[in-house]
């Protein structure tokens, strides 16, 4: 029997077996009697069962159960139920079981929001009344009636994804407030506060549910300052926010043609549909696939009584962090307002006051905190946000609202963060024993590492700074100003850098901010929408800078005086928050501490090496302090684009005969030499896997008539003779044409200089005590044959150096690269000439789908957003069709030579999902990008643990 037919029986034993175990009635291990002694002891476990019976009927309730309530103390849900609550819902759960003052209310499952777009729109029946049924709940909690004239209840409705998606959906506040609701509400309260609360409300419903442009309500509001002769909301009256009110009703009949909802369940309803609905806002959507969130999650909808931070000075509310979101640092850290809601806090209308001394980011401000203005209710969150951190075994991003005094808890969830806090806190968690070194590693997403790996500010570099703000998000930007989100997109596609400068960033933002280098605000502070969602994409920002005046329509930003135009140059640095005129130079950060900690500990559980893909010994020694234990693909072709030699590429390629091309690659043989001697002594004993020429001849040559006519002179050639040898070698389709090993084939002469440099700069750096492993790698392999003639090839020229080296240890490995699925599918074949594979995945999903890479980015986002595929094939590895030809190459080639070295240097080396699925096919290596080094160890290390957890049954 062949390996090819050994490989498919053993996987097709493996799929009977699966089947026969799965046949009802037969015995199995896990469905054999027990022993009878086991038998026997079957009365004593009857209570066990009876529990095991009920527990399941309660889950089986809970599955079929869509409204979740929560209040005094009891609560339908809990953390665990993320998927179904949503991460708000689940958390509110949580807080209420801890016995944390949460103001009652109920969560409507995401399940529905599935159903609510299947019914066209609808609200089922089923949830309102479960809804109305949970409703009854909350007011008895709450002792107050939904509706109701003299004391209404109010509510809030908010929605909640199973991850965090900070600002991309909606929410309405102060619900159930209308004509007669208010003055009960100015009865029980004040009139100025009631007044607010119901020009706030109608305001957000006009906006979320009705659909009419946010900015028709805030510029009536900022009119009516202007005419006070005000700046802030809260120096206008009672009487000021009813004629506002009359205008807000103005503006909601001339848009909508129908007088805005005085029904309070009318109006629950439509903010329900209406979070529903913004699931698939486009800003919902742009996040989903930054973040890969998938569409089918949707969202949960939480209905909560309203507790007031806006009814006088014993009022406040706030957003803080359990530890230092930018550094790391363990300082409870955070900001509030008195005399307002929520959103005040992180739309960045007013400019927020520090919770405490350590959150002071501007010390020359001097304003009072809440430890110093409410110590009591201080004293109070202190307590609690160590409870909640204790018990989610993470750094926490709560929101909070103080009422006349009493502290409530709205939210709790686990803190966007930047990559430096990432590392720090997961390293001090686990030194606190918190959680395990394991936890520690699975917590840092590996992409994020990139973050800490690129260049910040010269600190040696003049510099010209122009304003100051806040620190919302470090590290560094430089780049042309730009003042809306679109422009941002629109010139980052053509490869341009920007910084995105807005007066304060909205969720409509989200794709402008994406594609800029950092973010410039006006207005807003460290927990504004700008710094939260810089913070998590690992974008520069400083927000809050009050110098600042901007024009949109004008396309201008002032500073002291001075305009900038849009286009003009300007430098971020967001750890000190920092605006400087022109480009600043960087340098490379000095990498220890925590970081250093965190890759130790990957290092010590990870299976799958690293190495890099490197071309010169600058790269190489980049990625050596990046922790790369070798050079997994090191393109030869690279150095012949050098302009020392290029001439000399030319003149073999123009060569008439075998003669003259001889020559030139004799011209040719010192350089290379030169550059393996480097590569080698940068990686001092390590692996270094060189692959011969590639790339097709015509892209050494000239194309337009100008170059060439430059071309020719230089090389004493007529311009005639060398647009006939670029006609020549021309091809239709030449990556699938005159390449790789074909090109070793036809001229063995090329291949035969590439080995002898290879090995003579090998056995040089060997006799200068520097150690040394080459491995020479041959390109596009599809046929034994091309390999056992190029094998003779280069095993010929190595024997030839050798002998001239007799004391030489060194002994090249000669192995091949599997990028065409023809290689996969005969790979036993294959394998018995070859000492190891490395899997080139760029050219392995080009031929598996029949795909051009350069091509695949006009058409393959269609793909992505119509549900086609779920990623990018060139981005994450088609586990299900290149995968599959991995999978087969992987196991054909090992089952001819058990000890077969198999990697991968695509693209794919570097990606996180990609690195999971060679570890579970047992590769030995990846080879990535010298900055992608660190990402891949931490990748590597969390795939071991994940699938360690697994083989032990615990994931």
């Amino acid at each position: 029997m062949t390996a090819r037919k050994k490989v498919a029986a053993k996987t097709a034993a493996k799929m009977k077996k699966k089947k026969v175990a799965a046949k009802p009635g037969r015995k199995t291990a896990a469905t054999a009697k027990k022993p009878v002694l086991a038998k026997r002891a079957a009365p004593k476990r009857a209570a066990p069962k009876r529990a095991k019976k009920a527990a399941a009927g309660a889950a089986n309730a809970r599955n079929r159960r869509k409204v979740f309530f929560f209040g005094a103390g009891r609560a339908e849900g809990s953390a665990e139920m993320r998927e179904t609550l949503g991460g708000k819902g689940a958390n509110l759960a949580e807080m209420t079981r801890l016995g944390v003052p949460v103001p009652s209310g109920f969560t409507i499952s995401t399940g529905v929001c599935a159903e609510y777009n299947r019914a066209g729109g609808q609200i089922p029946d089923d949830v309102k009344r479960d809804a109305l049924a949970a409703l009854a709940k909350v007011e008895r909690v709450m002792g107050r009636k939904f509706g109701d004239v003299s004391d209404p209840l109010l509510v809030s409705v908010r929605s909640g994804a199973r991850v965090s998606m900070p600002g991309m959906m909606d929410t309405v506040l102060n619900l159930g407030l209308n004509d007669e609701t208010v003055r009960g509400l100015a009865a029980a309260a004040d009139e100025r506060f009631a007044y607010d609360s119901y020009r706030r409300f109608v305001q957000m419903y006009g906006d979320v549910v009705l659909e009419i442009p946010h900015d028709r309500f805030e510029s009536r509001l900022e009119d009516l300052k202007d005419d006070r002769g005000v700046d802030n909301d809260t120096e206008l009256t009672g009487g000021d926010w009813k004629n506002l009110i009359r205008e807000y009703f103005e503006i909601i009949q001339d848009q909508t043609g129908r007088p805005f909802p005085q029904d309070p369940h009318d109006q629950l309803w439509g903010a329900v549909a209406a979070v529903f609905r913004s699931w698939d806002t486009e800003r919902a959507i742009r996040y989903r696939q930054i973040e890969g969130i998938p569409e089918e999650w949707g969202t949960a909808v939480n209905v909560q009584a309203m507790v007031f931070g806006n009814m006088g000075d014993a009022c406040a509310t706030g957003v803080a962090f359990t530890r230092d979101p930018s550094t790391g640092e363990k300082n409870f850290y955070g900001e509030y307002l008195k005399n307002a809601q929520g959103e005040d806090v992180v739309a960045g209308i007013r400019t927020p006051q520090p919770i405490n001394k350590a959150s002071r980011k501007d010390d020359s401000k001097h304003l009072p905190t809440l430890e110093e203005e409410m110590p009591r209710a201080y004293k109070e969150l202190v307590r609690i946000y160590k409870r909640l951190e204790k018990h989610y075994r993470d750094m926490q991003d709560i929101e909070f609202t103080i009422q006349t005094g009493k502290l409530w808890m709205l939210q709790t969830r686990n803190g966007k963060r930047t990559a430096q806090a990432a590392v720090k806190i997961a390293v001090d968690m686990a030194k606190e024993r918190l959680i395990t070194r394991d936890e520690a590693v699975c917590r840092v997403a590996p992409d994020s590492l990139e973050q800490l790996l690129h260049p910040t500010l010269d600190p040696e570099a003049p510099r010209e700074i122009i304003a100051t703000g806040l620190p919302a998000s470090p590290g560094a930007a430089v780049g042309s100003i730009v003042f809306t989100a679109d422009e941002a997109e629109a010139r980052a596609r053509t490869g341009e850098r920007v910084v995105l400068v807005r007066i304060e960033t909205s969720p409509d933002d989200i794709h402008g901010m994406h594609a800029a280098e950092g973010i410039l605000t006006a207005r807003g502070g460290m927990t504004s929408h700008a710094a939260v969602v810089a913070r998590g994409m690992g974008k520069c920002c400083v927000a809050g800078c009050g110098m600042l005046r901007i024009d949109y329509a004008a396309g201008t930003m002032t500073i002291g005086g001075k305009t900038y135009k849009e286009g003009e140059t300007i430098t971020l640095e967001g750890s000190a928050g920092l605006v400087m005129h022109g480009a600043v130079p960087t340098v490379t950060p000095e990498l220890g501490g925590s970081f250093a900690e965190l890759m130790r500990w990957a290092d010590k559980v990870r299976k799958v090496r690293v190495r890099t893909n490197a071309d010169t010994p600058t790269d190489a020694a980049v990625a050596r302090r990046f922790g790369a234990e070798g050079i997994g693909l090191c393109r030869t072709e690279h150095m012949f684009f050098e302009p020392d030699r290029i001439l000399a590429v030319r003149q073999m390629i123009l060569a008439d005969g075998p003669g003259s091309r001889q020559r030139a690659l004799d011209k040719l043989l010192p350089m290379q030499r030169g550059d393996f001697e480097g590569i080698f002594e940068a990686m001092d004993g390590l692996p270094v896997t060189i692959r011969l020429l590639d790339p097709p001849l015509h892209e050494f040559l000239p194309h337009s008539d100008e170059d060439i006519h430059k071309v020719a002179s230089s090389i004493d050639v007529s311009a005639a003779a060398l647009r006939a040898k670029v006609e020549e070698v021309k091809e239709f389709n030449p990556m699938l044409g005159h390449r790789g090993c074909r090109l070793g084939v036809t001229f063995p002469e090329i291949y035969a200089m590439q080995v002898r440099a290879i090995v003579e700069a090998a056995c040089a750096m060997a006799d200068r005590g520097i150690r040394v492993q080459p491995e020479i790698m041959l390109p596009l392999i599809s046929h034994v044959g091309e390999l056992t003639r190029l094998r003779a090839l280069v095993e010929g020229e190595i024997q030839s150096v050798l002998a001239r080296f007799p004391r030489s240890q060194v002994r090249p490995s000669i192995g091949t690269m599997i990028e065409v699925p023809r290689a996969a599918l005969t790979a036993d074949r294959i394998a018995e000439h070859a000492e190891f594979f490395s899997f080139g995945t760029n050219d392995l999903t080009q031929t598996g789908y029949a795909l051009s890479r350069d091509d695949a980015g006009k058409f393959l986002p269609e793909y992505i957003e119509q549900g086609i595929i779920d990623d990018d094939p060139f981005v994450s590895v088609d586990e299900d069709g290149i995968g599959r030809l991995m999978q087969i190459g992987t196991e054909l080639g090992r089952s001819v030579r058990p000890k077969l070295k198999v990697g991968i240097c695509g693209e794919h080396g570097g990606d996180p999902k990609s690195i999971r699925f060679c570890a579970t096919l047992g590769f030995d290596y990846v080879s990535c990008s010298p900055f992608r080094v660190p990402v891949a160890r931490l990748a590597a290390a969390q795939a071991a643990i994940e699938l360690g957890d697994k083989k032990k049954g615990r994931a």
